[in-house]
């Protein structure tokens, strides 16, 4: 008997159970291909009370141990022939035997998205990538799918789950993260060999509560002058480059001083809350031109001094520490390092917007303000693209530049004024 044939007990008929030792619950592939080959299994339907049942062997995770248990499947009704219920078994052991459902598939969702999803993946993302990922499986798929095992995660759990948030207050942004959160899970998972079909494939969500998408919120040039007056500086420096340039804050935190040129400026790396890293996508990694007052705005920071009260003292700091080539354009006021996007958003532009009756102003209304400018400017849809750096124009045109009447009221009196010019 080998080592491994020792490892396996069986038990009779009334335990129906065959354990195999595992060193964890979640153990690598090879380790998994250690484990007794299974069996072609065949069992013979019978009846029970008002139902027919199969004995099949299935590999469960115990207590941090791979088990392999011999459970009782339901099939059908009693009253169905012997005939049609051979069917429905063979057609229910078809994965098992053909090699369809691997033996990794019996790792509970839980434990690893925990040891195997978090570690592995999710480190990889943004910071900011992160929270939202860890928030979802937290709410809403972990209270959902916790419990089972990877391999319960058919279609139709899938679509019954998805079925079942139809009823529910979540937008159709927030449906799409969820869906897109799972479908990494089972991704990792069918590259970690745990899973042989993606349960997503052809998956549709429910339909959207509102026919077309709500529109995203943007201010104007003269709510703008109004909202700059009531931030400080050097902050309100910050929010005026943020709004004439289309950056984004986590681009805008990580400008340096060697990226402002003359009438330009390179955007090259990001910094989001501890993390640094490369712009979001290769079309974001770019150059773009900006207007010379506001190169001038931020070469004006060097000579700025703000005061900060501390309790009854009042200090002073300069507001740029050091102007090297690496240094960053936009520092913190006490010790230079880079600036903090929430802290800024809730101590100074949040309450300037809600002063003004603003409520919804934030970090990408500025953004979606940049190209909605560029609109009204009357600036051609493809220069629109490459200043918001998006690698799709339909990005830009769908999503960041909004609808404006009063620009819309302007196309219509050119065209009245060509049509009547042509008349006569």
């Amino acid at each position: 008997m080998t080592s491994l044939e020792q490892n396996l007990v069986i038990d009779g008929p009334e335990g129906r159970t065959i354990s195999a030792e595992a060193n964890s619950a979640t153990p690598p592939r090879a380790g998994l291909e250690r484990m007794a080959r299974r069996r072609f299994q065949n069992p013979k339907p019978f009846r029970s009370g008002s139902w027919w049942y199969i004995q099949v062997r299935r590999d469960e995770f115990s207590n941090g141990k791979l088990t392999r248990k011999n459970v009782w499947q339901k099939l059908a009704p009693a009253t169905m022939p012997d005939r049609e219920v051979r069917k429905v078994a063979a057609e229910l052991l078809r994965p098992l035997n053909q090699g369809l459902e691997n033996i990794g598939s019996a790792t509970n969702f839980s434990h690893y998205v925990e040891n195997t999803f978090i570690p592995i993946a999710l480190c990889k993302m943004a910071k900011s990538t992160q929270h939202r990922y860890a928030g979802v499986i937290k709410n809403y798929l972990k209270p959902a799918f916790g419990k089972l095992m990877l391999r319960d995660l058919t279609p139709m759990t899938v679509d019954r789950y998805f079925a079942g948030l139809a009823g529910s207050e979540l937008s159709q942004e927030s449906l799409d993260k969820i869906r897109d959160v799972l479908a990494s899970v089972i991704t990792r998972a069918i590259r970690h060999g745990l899973l042989v079909k993606n349960p997503m494939e052809g998956l549709e969500l429910p339909r959207a509560k509102h026919v077309t998408p709500r529109a995203k919120p943007f201010i104007y040039p003269e709510q703008f002058e109004k909202l700059l007056r009531l931030i400080p500086e050097p902050y309100a420096s910050a929010v005026y480059v943020a709004v004439f340039t289309g950056l984004r804050v986590s681009e805008l935190a990580a400008l340096k001083w060697g990226d402002i040129h003359e009438d330009s400026i390179t955007i090259d790396e990001r910094f989001c809350r501890g993390d640094w890293g490369a712009p979001k996508s290769d079309a974001s990694n770019a150059t773009i031109g900006v207007n010379r007052a506001v190169i001038e705005r931020m070469h004006r920071l060097k000579l700025l001094t703000v005061e900060v009260k501390a309790g009854r003292a009042i200090r002073k700091y300069r507001v740029v520490k050091s102007d090297g080539p690496d240094d960053l354009v936009f520092q913190g006021v006490k010790d230079g390092r880079p600036i903090r996007d929430n802290l800024i958003l809730s101590r100074y532009l949040k309450p300037a917007g809600r002063k003004l009756g603003l409520p919804f102003v934030n970090w990408r209304c500025l953004r979606t303000s940049h190209a909605t400018w560029l609109k009204m400017a009357g600036a051609d849809p493809k220069d629109i693209q490459g200043q918001m750096r998006h690698s799709r124009i339909a990005t830009t045109m769908e999503i960041y530049t909004q609808f404006v009447p009063e620009s819309q009221r302007r196309a219509v009196d050119k065209l009245t004024g060509l049509a009547t010019t042509t008349v006569q």
